[in-house]
């Protein structure tokens, strides 16, 4: 019994690392994975708003429902990103700067603005709240990716910024930034400085300049939050967010965020029975959504989870080692930037390491703007790695052999 097990194991083992050998499997591992994290979030989102949908709209799926159109929408431009023609995606990445800094002045429009949390960083359409730094983040990786190209094929030579690839870059970053302070928005300013620092790691840039640049990031971020009473009392609530002085304030959410992780166990209570969504959990459906699933679907779930987000980031970044094209290896690469942070920054949040900012989980939690604009990441991959010639020649293959098995 025993050893027909192990050679199962190893059949399986086996037909796995086959799998990885061909050229597609990245191709599919995104698919699996973007589609995998999307039902789950979708039933999550169901799950962990019920409570909160139904005392503001008198219904239980009112929230749901809009998630649903978000995803549905989502998918529909992904699948117009997937298939646009590589000149449209160069005629953004040029743009980028302009697109990104234009979206980012839209919520500082009068009538325009929406106040979320403290951030003014949303603007309303009609029923719907749109959050434009979303799609500055996109903006600004195409734009970077291409300036990165510039500079390593020597095109920017006569700007006078040959020296050094950061220079290719600071300035259209720094506009990006300082228009996303000045939406008080630091959580999506951090990611941002985060994409930006990880593509010009990729570009080769040195561990000193690194340090250099993760040096004056914490500067700014430290000024900017002891001059900020907000931001100060959430950065004291990291470590012990239970403290009697600050747990009805800035340490509420961490605290029963830790509460939801802790009382899942390795099962979890079961989808849809969590305590700390009954009014507990302000953001359980956005922020907080992993502690819901901590508390639901246990200690596995969770390890599930970061294990599906592991596995789309290590597909997304064979495709970005594999991209003939210096524009989109760098914006492939910045695209697998931009989900390692925000994940990393969410998981982060829900165990207590760093403060609440306001970042949100990649395709699971609640929200159009911020599934849109990583659908449309996902989508650029995508376009990447169909057009390799290796991947459409394996896609044409299976499609003519699902054709035939139809036929016969």
């Amino acid at each position: 019994m025993m050893r027909s097990r192990l050679i199962a194991t190893k059949s399986a083992s086996a037909k796995y690392v086959h799998f990885l050998s061909k050229p597609e499997s990245s191709y599919f591992l995104i698919m699996t994975t973007v589609g995998l994290l999307s039902g789950l979030g979708i039933v999550m989102v169901l799950s962990s708003s019920a409570v909160r949908s139904f005392a503001q709209n008198g219904s239980t799926y009112a929230i749901f429902i809009k998630q649903l159109g978000f995803m549905v929408t989502g998918l529909g431009l992904a699948y117009i990103g997937m298939r646009m023609r590589p000149a449209l995606w160069g005629k953004l990445a040029r743009r980028g700067i302009q697109l990104g800094a234009f979206a980012l002045l839209l919520p500082l429009i009068p009538g325009l603005q929406r106040s979320v949390n403290g951030n003014s960083n949303w603007i309303g359409v009609g029923p719907v709240t749109i959050q434009p730094s979303e799609f500055a983040k996109l903006a600004l990786i195409l734009w970077c990716a291409l300036q990165l190209k510039r500079y390593f094929e020597g095109k920017n030579a006569a700007t006078g910024i040959q020296s050094h690839p950061a220079y290719s870059v600071a300035g259209g970053a720094a506009i990006i930034l300082a228009l996303i302070l000045a939406e008080k928005d630091l959580g999506t300013a951090t990611v941002v400085a985060g994409i930006v620092i990880g593509m010009l790691f990729v570009a080769g840039i040195s561990y000193f300049h690194i340090g250099i640049a993760g040096a004056i990031a914490a500067v700014v971020g430290g000024a900017l939050t002891i001059t900020n009473e907000n931001r100060l009392s959430r950065f004291k609530a990291i470590g012990n967010p239970f403290d009697p002085a600050i747990y009805k304030f800035a340490g509420w959410q961490p605290a029963h965020g830790l509460m939801g992780l802790a009382s899942g166990g390795f099962f979890g209570v079961g989808i849809g029975a969590s305590r700390q969504k009954w009014a507990n959990l302000a953001e359980a459906h956005t922020d907080f959504i992993f502690s819901v699933i901590g508390e639901e679907m246990g200690l596995l779930g969770t390890v599930l989870v970061v294990l599906t987000y592991g596995t789309l980031v290590y597909a997304i970044f064979r495709i970005a080692i594999n991209a003939k094209d210096l524009f989109e290896k760098f914006a492939v690469a910045g695209v697998a930037c931009w989900i390692v942070l925000q994940v990393l920054i969410n998981l982060f949040t829900n165990v207590g390491i760093v403060p609440v900012i306001g970042v949100t989980l990649p395709f699971i939690s609640y929200g159009g703007s911020s599934l849109w604009a990583s659908y449309l990441g996902i989508a650029f991959v995508l376009n990447v790695a169909r057009r390799d010639p290796a991947v459409k020649a394996a896609l044409s293959r299976n499609k003519k052999e699902k054709r035939s098995a139809k036929s016969e």
